[in-house]
């Protein structure tokens, strides 16, 4: 029977977390081109035979497919679901006015854009209905990973042990380890723990890895623990006013994102390590770490986390995703000519080789973990 509950718990949660941010933003993409007049012929969740749809009156298959693991838009006169080719033959002389490669590139510009943009809106949305309706959010002092080989692991800190204070100053956030972190200037390091019912005290001096300053791309020895923080959050309940709120979504959101941009450029400089990236599998352990161990709640707002990274991710300048066509359509824009079909289709293969190079990789990760976090 383990392995069904493992099914419940990992595999559902996965799938209705997938199909709803790939519904998003393939609605995004969906919505712009209906409103500049684009046809689209089929709109996908998932990939692979049809298990279940229909058509509706403008032409538009709606429909589930049998490989939850993406999805896509395909718009009249494509000839994949990337709109990475296209052919025009079969299509009338009034059909061709609703084809997608024949509209203006700014048209075009705005389709693959308002994907990621709907990613960006959902979380806003998700964030300012938590703070409206709930309260603040804050990741909580509790360990989620300890880092091997860094001054955590040494210094006897476990998974899920909940740092109380640091050099006798109380922690409440996460956010507060680095900053006493960075304040401490003694050879060791003080933390008290609570681990289970008990409470611990700790002393063990910091490790010194190299981190990239952002200023001018320099890279500097700096003191760290050595862990990463769990996924739920804590909810201080507290009035707030429904703009407030959406103020505060906003700038999460963005703080979110300019993180997750440092992090990348720590791992494109080195500074930062590359097991870090994860894949498909390592979105549905967290998943179904989530829903095991947590409420709707964090489960929600791991949601809206991912959604950003989604978008986000799909607007680096890759060729086959969004990005790599926003820069497309940008040059054609700039030069005021479109560029040779033969040209687009070595860019769009080399956006391929990139991509599969990366699944990869993040795949390799994925089970790297998972062999550490069962037998280690």
């Amino acid at each position: 029977m383990d392995w069904l509950v493992n099914t419940v718990y990992y595999v559902v949660p996965f799938v209705v977390l997938l199909g709803i941010l790939v519904f998003v933003h393939e609605l995004g993409h969906y919505l712009m081109a209906k409103f500049s007049g684009v046809r689209v012929s089929e709109f996908s969740i998932g990939f692979g035979k049809k298990l279940w749809g229909f058509t509706d009156r403008s032409g538009t298959e709606w429909k589930l497919s049998a490989v939850p693991l993406g999805g896509y838009c395909k718009f009249l006169g494509d000839d994949d679901a990337a709109s990475a080719s296209s052919s025009e033959e079969a299509l009338s002389e009034e059909e061709k006015k609703y084809a997608f490669n024949n509209q203006n590139p700014f048209k075009k510009l705005a389709i693959v854009i308002a994907g990621p943009a709907a990613n960006y809106v959902f979380a806003v949305l998700v964030f300012t209905a938590v703070f409206f309706f709930i309260g603040k959010m804050d990741f909580p002092p509790v360990v989620g990973e300890v880092i091997p080989g860094g001054a955590a692991e040494q210094g006897g800190i476990l998974k899920g042990d909940r740092i109380l204070s640091i050099n006798g100053k109380k922690i409440e956030s996460f956010a507060e380890i680095k900053q006493e972190v960075d304040m401490n200037t003694a050879e060791k390091i003080k933390l008290e723990i609570q681990r289970g019912d008990k409470t611990l005290s700790l002393s063990f001096p910091l490790k010194t890895i190299p981190l990239t300053v952002e200023a001018n791309q320099s890279s500097e020895m700096r003191p760290m623990l050595g862990v990463r923080s769990v996924c739920s959050v804590d909810i201080e309940q507290q009035e707030t006013s429904l703009w407030a709120a959406f103020s505060d979504a906003a700038a999460e959101t963005w703080r979110i994102t300019e993180v997750t941009l440092r992090g990348v450029g720590q791992m494109i400089s080195g500074s930062r390590n590359a097991d870090e990236v994860g894949g498909i599998i390592r979105i549905a352990e967290m998943s179904g770490d989530i829903s095991k161990q947590s409420g709707w709640l964090d489960f929600l707002i791991f949601m809206a986390l991912l959604s950003i990274n989604l978008g986000l991710i799909n607007l680096f300048p890759i060729p086959l995703l969004d990005g790599g066509h926003v820069v497309i359509y940008l040059v054609e824009i700039v030069t005021r000519r479109e560029i040779n079909e033969k040209v687009k289709e070595y860019i769009f293969r080399f956006g391929l080789f990139v991509l599969i190079a990366l699944m990869l990789f993040a795949t390799y990760n994925d089970f790297a973990r998972l062999f550490n976090r069962w037998f280690s």
